[in-house]
């Protein structure tokens, strides 16, 4: 038995859990999706942990995996001179604009296996599913599957080079960022057979008017879904980000033989910088004033979440009897009001300044990310949660409720290709909220839950 319910103007066939057809959707859902998270989770460049970095040699086998599953799903398939993995299905309408589907392949270090990869096979899953069905050939708008192939920014210290490239939003100078041996974007990306030059890399852009819009399916990386006991919700917006590089250079010496009264020691300015970051985080109202010395001009300004972060610190040379003579650290500022982040990156900025003069040693601070906050579109936002509460009442067994709106702190690829069309995200819950760590877990029935929501969307389009 099947139910028809209406939505987007449009009828649509909505899976029955109980039929004998559902059974296999299921197998394709839950089962085979679970099972693909798995094998992708054992593609590392690392032994004991999961890490795969931009292009690097599991990257490369990862992209082959999930082009071999793009293509049993019934896509046509291909690579991009950025690396990023495509799968589409074209429609009765050739002329129709395509909706984007979504995530990336790279990981963080020692990184759990959903964040990036769930969105991806969710996509790949839920057109399979239309294949199965007989169905995927009566779309009346291309769809397309693409798994971009860095938005970590692990390896060159720089987020959404696969994403931005095709939002358009990424300098061509790009191509010349550096690792950390020395390897350039465009030397890896020649090293992989995919040779990218000025003006190819300006046409991976996609033109907007071609495009309908870009879904992202996402684990959620907090805890509120858990807590509210439902497997799905809805993005309403993505926080704003800045990645910051400082460098602190001061005199290097012996450590047993400069005065504490004469010694110009970057390691205890750093220190001193980053408990500095962490109070103003913690109270920026005490910090920021409105003379015009920041952009703030309201408390209310202020009042949205705001989360800073040093993940990397590094010193030269580094040994326990030398008064070191370089430190290096990271700095990481999100907020969801853009202009509470703008201000507390000028005033972080003055103060770090003040404090490295007061102590005479250098500092420079180096602008490594800049990503304004993002609202997800609101007609796409409110077919997602009628697609997840679809998807939600299907589950056996499952307390019911509304589906949840929320806002993402972590950034994303839409928070990119929000630069190109509008985007909406659906959320999965995953236990504890923890991510970025080899703990992440997403339930079987959840990535089932979140491939019905999929497949509901992509029926209104039959």
């Amino acid at each position: 038995m099947s139910c028809i319910v209406a939505f987007g103007g449009s009828a649509a066939a909505v899976l029955d859990v109980g039929s004998s057809g559902n059974q296999l959707f299921r197998e394709i859902l839950r089962d085979e999706a679970a099972n693909r998270l798995h094998e992708l989770g054992k593609i590392s460049d690392a032994d004991g942990y999961l890490e795969r970095t931009f292009m690097s040699p599991a990257s490369v086998r990862a992209s082959n995996a999930i082009l071999s599953w793009m293509q049993d799903a019934g896509l046509r398939t291909w690579v991009d001179q950025m690396g990023n993995v495509h799968g589409r299905t074209d429609s009765m309408n050739a002329n129709a604009e395509a909706l984007l589907l979504g995530s990336h392949l790279d990981t963080v270090i020692d990184a759990g296996k959903y964040d990036g990869p769930l969105g991806i096979i969710c996509a790949v899953s839920a057109l399979k599913a239309l294949k199965i069905s007989g169905r995927l050939e009566k779309l009346t708008r291309p769809v397309e599957v693409i798994a971009f192939s860095d938005e970590e920014g692990v390896r060159f210290q720089t987020t959404f080079l696969g994403s931005g490239a095709i939002a358009g939003i990424l300098p061509v100078s790009a191509l010349q960022l550096s690792d950390r041996s020395g390897v350039t974007v465009h030397d890896v990306l020649k090293e992989n057979s995919l040779e990218v030059t000025e003006e190819s890399f300006v046409q991976l852009k996609y033109d907007s008017q071609s495009v309908w819009g870009y879904i992202e399916v996402h684990m959620e990386q907090g805890p509120v879904l858990e807590s509210l006991g439902i497997p799905l919700g809805v993005v309403e917006g993505i926080a704003g980000q800045t990645r910051l590089r400082v460098t602190v250079r001061g005199s290097q010496g012996h450590a047993g033989t400069v005065p504490m009264s004469m010694r110009q020691d970057p390691m205890a300015a750093a220190a001193e910088l980053i408990v500095l970051l962490e109070n103003l985080c913690k109270h920026p109202e005490n910090f920021i004033t409105y003379d015009g010395q920041c952009k703030g001009s309201s408390d209310e300004s202020l009042s949205g979440s705001v989360v800073c972060t040093v993940g990397e610190i590094s010193s030269w040379p580094s040994a326990s009897n030398i008064l070191t003579a370089q430190v290096t650290f990271t700095v990481d500022v999100r907020a969801m009001v853009d202009i509470t982040r703008e201000a507390i990156i000028s005033e972080l900025s003055n103060l770090m300044y003040q404090t490295c003069r007061r102590r005479s040693v250098y500092c420079n601070i180096e602008h490594k990310h800049d990503a304004a906050s993002v609202h997800c579109d609101p007609e796409l936002s409110s077919q997602l949660k009628f697609a997840a509460g679809s998807a939600v009442k299907k589950m056996p067994g499952l307390i019911q409720g509304d589906v949840p709106v929320l806002m993402s702190g972590a950034g994303h690829d839409a928070l990119a290709m929000s630069h190109l069309t509008k985007v909406g995200m659906l959320f999965v819950r995953c236990r504890g909220g923890i991510s970025h760590s080899p703990e992440e877990n997403v339930l079987d029935d959840d990535i089932w839950a979140a491939g019905l929501a999929l497949v509901a969307l992509l029926e209104t389009f039959l």
